[in-house]
């Protein structure tokens, strides 16, 4: 049986799957979007979609739909990668309402990081040859973030989801931010999930750092160990640093969503730490950076064919930004 770990929130969903050679694990999207994520291994998805029937907003501003199967699945072939540090991967956006099965012929684990939504949007294709690859901070503040359901990056309802890779003894999501309050312009309200995985030295596992810290909206307050497999759920508060021991590189994949009527990703960096922005000037990216990037040949196509609205994938960029 395949061994499946769950995490949620009131709008943010992870889900965690290791299967074994030929397993096959059925999903049921519900009132979530999806996206199906490989951390190692690749995998067949087959997605049985719903022809929704609108009806009248309920209470919660959801609507409830009627639903009819299709008459035939869409199958998507990911090609998936060896795991998190190894490059980035194609993926696949599961619509709400449908169903779905993910099987791998030769076993991996996959993420699937969903979102309560409203609009129902088609299945598709994500090829890692268009997923945004940036460099952020400089010198002990690097750190890579792979930008594939990013707000800008790809079309969603209300989910955004990127994997954040730190070279050990490096911080990430520095200075501390928040976004647990709507101001429009300056702040979203997003709920976030942290997931986990990190780079053992030779025999010794990895193990790294995570500081979540009260903010006006929320009394969330958390100093963690966090190992591969770990989950930090931030429904409120200043959320960073995440510290990659020295000697242990650190993944985390960042799942995000809220009520806000708009898909946006705003945040407020702490008023005692926001300066380190400014010591970045002049400093260098960690050589480390960037870790594998994207393939060079096309990532197999499925059926149907992948999105021709896609931006392509610019080659990886220095920002500023908190992750």
């Amino acid at each position: 049986m395949p061994v499946v770990s769950e995490w949620g929130m009131e709008w943010t969903r992870l889900m965690v799957l290791d299967l074994a050679p030929g397993e096959v694990y059925a999903h049921t999207c519900g009132e979530c979007e999806w996206i199906v994520l490989p951390l190692s291994g690749a995998c067949q998805v087959r997605c049985r979609g719903a022809a929704p029937d609108p009806a009248p907003q309920t209470p919660a501003g959801l609507k409830e739909r009627g639903a009819a199967p299709a008459a035939e699945p869409q199958v998507f072939e990911l090609s998936g990668r060896e795991g998190v540090f190894s490059g980035v991967t194609d993926f696949v956006y599961l619509p709400r309402d449908a169903d779905a099965e993910i099987r791998s012929a030769a076993g991996g684990r996959f993420a699937l990081v969903g979102a309560r939504c409203q609009t129902r949007l088609p299945a598709r294709y994500g090829p890692a040859g268009k997923v945004p690859v940036e460099l952020r901070g400089a010198g002990h503040c690097s750190r890579q973030v792979n930008n594939f359901a990013a707000a800008d990056a790809f079309p969603a309802d209300r989910l955004i989801a990127v994997e954040v890779l730190t070279p050990g003894g490096n911080w990430s999501s520095y200075p501390p931010h928040k976004h647990d309050e709507h101001h429009p312009g300056e702040e979203s309200r997003l709920e976030e999930i942290y997931y986990f995985e990190i780079a053992p030295h030779g025999d010794t596992p990895g193990l790294g750092y995570q500081r979540v810290t009260p903010s006006p909206a929320g009394k969330t307050d958390i100093l963690t160990e966090v190992r591969t497999g770990d989950t930090v759920l931030i429904p409120d508060g200043w959320h960073g640093p995440s510290i990659a021991a020295p000697g242990h590189d650190m993944y985390y994949l960042n799942v995000m969503a809220g009520p806000g009527a708009t898909r946006e990703w705003l945040i407020r960096d702490h008023p005692d730490h926001g300066w380190i922005r400014g010591s970045w000037d002049g400093q260098d990216i960690d050589p480390r950076l960037p870790f594998p990037g994207p393939p060079t040949s096309p990532s197999p196509a499925p059926a149907p064919a992948p999105s021709s609205s896609q931006p392509a994938s610019p080659a990886p960029a220095r920002t500023e930004d908190h992750r």
